[in-house]
């Protein structure tokens, strides 16, 4: 993933400028459910450049890996 699109996604998920982290895993629930919300606003306001990807497709590897964490029960761990 390129550094603006993390950034971008970490943001959404409350994590901003954190080079280095961790989400545990009682926060991936929130943090998934926080990018689906800024997924929605992006598309009911329309903001969307036909030259530009959409947030969705940006942040589909992301949602993976948050699903697939959440449901081993296993944090996220950036930067280390």
């Amino acid at each position: 993933m390129l550094e603006p699109d993390a950034k971008r996604l970490l943001h959404i998920m409350g994590k901003a400028d954190q080079t280095k982290g961790i989400l545990l895993a009682a926060q991936i629930a929130d943090a998934m459910a926080a990018i689906e919300k800024a997924v929605a606003y992006e598309e009911m306001e329309g903001i969307q450049d036909p030259k530009q990807v959409s947030l969705r497709q940006r942040s589909l590897p992301m949602m993976k890996m948050l699903k697939k964490c959440h449901d081993q029960s296993e944090d996220v761990v950036w930067g280390v």
